[in-house]
């Protein structure tokens, strides 16, 4: 290989565990995900690594180091020879956890100062379709997550909630809205029995469908009195950690 003397360097993080991440460097299909209809990796050393992009335009390499879950090394060059040529430039890609989720650190070595400028706003944009693609697949539930939030606020039996709440929510999670500010599952359990106690019989379900980028999700709900009458609507934006619970709810009225 031609002496790779110019490096690029991008790192993100993304709201999703290192294992689940990894999974779209070993996996042709989640490969294809991010990258185009087409593509496919051999995730083992010597094993073929190809692109096809969404305009037809192709790319390949090999595979030249592996180390699951924390490491991927791969030439990278376009059959055209242009700007690229075949085995022409080297990325090796790291991922390691972080409180979010996970660190993801690419290096992209080249030959040429002018190649490696042509890439930067390449790899701004794919690796925000990756983790876009990694969070949808984490966070494909997001819509049952929002069901069983909401309707913890009307479950009658106090052990029941607490349960539910510890399944759903970090233990940290925070609350906001016009009548609440709360932190803490300490906090919130009883702040939903005193709701429960001024507001008897008050429910509330979704509206729609969520809609969910990057571990955020926006869902609408209305509220509705024990007889079925309106009381109230508004959007709920709720922050999904990394393992797909709800770490903050911020309840905006409508």
């Amino acid at each position: 290989m031609t002496e790779l003397s110019h490096s690029l360097t991008r790192t993100i993080v993304i709201r999703a565990m290192p294992a689940t991440v990894f999974q779209f460097f070993t996996d042709s299909a989640r490969w294809a995900a991010w990258w185009g209809q087409g593509s496919s990796i051999d995730p083992r050393p010597g094993g073929r690594m190809h692109i096809r992009y969404p305009n037809g335009v192709e790319a390949s390499g090999e595979v030249l180091e592996i180390a699951a879950p924390t490491r991927i090394v791969f030439t990278m060059g376009y059959p055209s020879g242009t700007p690229i040529p075949p085995g022409g430039s080297r990325v090796s890609i790291r991922v390691e956890p972080d409180r979010r989720g996970t660190r993801l650190q690419l290096v992209h070595e080249f030959a040429d100062a002018a190649v490696r400028d042509e890439h930067v706003q390449g790899w701004r944009y794919q690796l925000s379709v990756f983790s876009y693609v990694v969070t949808n697949e984490v966070h494909r539930d997001a819509s049952a997550v929002v069901d069983r939030w909401l309707a913890t606020w009307a479950e009658p039996d106090a052990a029941v909630r607490e349960r539910t709440l510890r399944e759903l929510a970090t233990a940290d999670v925070q609350f906001r809205d016009r009548f609440s500010l709360v932190e803490g599952l300490a906090d919130l359990l009883p702040h939903i029995a005193a709701a429960q106690r001024f507001m008897p019989g008050l429910s509330m379900r979704r509206v729609g469908d969520v809609r969910h980028c990057q571990g955020t999700v926006l869902s609408d709900w209305v509220a509705v009195g024990p007889t079925g009458q309106e009381r109230g609507k508004g959007t709920n934006v709720y922050a999904l950690a990394a393992d797909g619970r709800i770490e903050s709810v911020t309840g905006f009225w409508a």
